[in-house]
């Protein structure tokens, strides 16, 4: 910098900072933090408790010290269920609050509306739910289970465990649950399933009206052979739909129904009574016993003063995207994006079963996963793990389009969907 541009950078700064109050200069000291999470409509249910775990996640860091000598500040917003609303949102985090990390968003089809905003902008999303695969962004970190580290591996202990047969693909009408129940319908036709032992139903967001659809699923598991539900039903619908199946009194012996979106925030508004035995795949449960574990629970009581808030699955997806973002700024010495991305992978942070997940070169995590049978207290019981962690894969090997697509973020490759089979790379990482 020359000394007359030196100097007349700095009277201009001086003269910006006439004026200012003392809340206004120290809000130019901290690092904000964006919080994309519904807090209204219909995955309020869902999407509520991981923005207060994101306020706690910051407090605690701040009580540390914060990050690279400043205070961390949570800027939330609320894009109230609607997908278009998202990307409005993540531009005001981006452009008009400056955050240098966003964590949220739940559904796939609010992930998908934000990727083109995140892209433009150079900005970060953590994005910490179970989705369906089939993208890596190299502007997205994806906390959540991909489908080898959930779905793929839930149908294999229903297969070989309950020696399910017929198989009833219910799932929210979005991106997410078609594209997993493709996966899904794929593999289990490759494990000799026939066509017409497998269901597939969708319903919109919001549906309340069961009666008629567990019915045909108590019908079409009467005929003999063992049936389970595989469920990718979103947000406040598991409520009703859970409620239908204690009123057919079908129970976890005669259907099991394993959930992908249902854990123990979804359970705390429901009878469970009903629902004893039932299953779902996920990568932590509030009961796995470990010191993180506990430390995290007690921490989230006393933040929310509240002895009964649960934890669950996606909570624990941010606590590690959080804490591997924090260890990122601080190898990279900046939250520019382009930094913390080069950085970020190869990082390490504990996660909460009592290991520690890795930052994959595809951006995503290494996770172990887990089956858990509800229990009358609204809690798992794990009945089933994996013996170690398993990276989760971007691109399924079960689909033709994409059993041959790798990602590696990493220089020189830079790519999000390389093909192994061409050695090309087919463009900006999403399918």
């Amino acid at each position: 910098m020359t000394g007359t541009f030196k100097t007349f950078a700095m009277a201009s700064l001086a003269t910006a900072m006439i004026g200012l109050s003392p809340i206004a200069a120290t809000a130019q000291e901290t690092i904000k933090v964006g919080i994309l999470h519904s807090l209204s409509g219909t995955m309020a249910i869902s999407e509520t408790t991981l923005k207060d775990v994101m306020l706690m996640l910051i407090e605690e860091q701040n009580k540390k010290g914060g990050l690279l000598g400043k205070q961390l500040e949570a800027v939330v917003v609320d894009p109230a269920s609607d997908w278009p609303l998202f990307a409005e949102k993540a531009r005001e985090l981006l452009e008009v609050h400056k955050v240098a990390a966003v964590f949220g968003n739940w559904t796939s089809v609010s992930r998908k509306s934000v990727l083109p905003v995140f892209e433009e902008l150079n900005g970060l999303l953590f994005y910490p739910v179970q989705y369906e695969g089939e993208e890596s962004q190299r502007n997205v970190f994806y906390t959540g289970a991909a489908p080898n580290q959930q779905a793929i591996p839930a149908v294999d202990y229903l297969m070989n465990e309950e020696g399910v047969k017929r198989w009833v693909l219910a799932g929210t009408d979005y991106v997410y649950p078609r594209t997993t129940n493709k996966i899904l319908e794929a593999y289990l036709k490759g494990k000799g399933v026939a066509a017409e032992d497998i269901m597939i139903n969708y319903t919109p967001f919001g549906h309340s009206d069961w009666q008629t659809i567990v019915a045909d699923i108590q019908a079409f598991g009467s005929t003999g052979k063992k049936t389970a539900v595989v469920s990718t039903i979103n947000g406040d619908a598991n409520v009703p739909f859970y409620k239908e199946l204690g009123n057919l009194g079908i129970k976890a012996e005669d259907i099991p129904v394993v959930a992908f979106s249902v854990g123990e925030e979804e359970l705390a508004g429901l009878d469970t009574a009903p629902l004893v035995g039932h299953l779902a795949a996920w990568n932590y449960f509030q009961s796995n016993d470990s010191d993180e574990n506990a430390e995290f629970i007690e921490t989230w009581h006393a933040f929310t003063g509240d002895e009964d808030r649960v934890t669950n699955d996606p909570m624990e997806a941010h606590y590690i995207g959080f804490n591997m973002w924090i260890k990122a700024v601080e190898k990279a010495g900046t939250v520019d994006a382009d930094a913390v991305i080069d950085s970020i992978v190869g990082i390490s942070v504990p996660n909460l079963t009592g290991g520690l997940s890795s930052m994959m070169p595809n951006h995503h995590i290494t996770k172990p996963v887990l089956i858990g049978e509800i229990q009358e207290d609204g809690q798992f019981e794990t009945v089933w793990e994996t013996s170690g962690l398993v990276v989760g894969d971007a691109w399924s090997d079960y689909l033709p389009d994409s059993a041959d697509l790798i990602s590696d973020w990493r220089a020189p490759m830079s790519c999000g969907n390389f093909n192994v089979a061409t050695g090309q790379c087919g463009g900006k990482g999403t399918n």
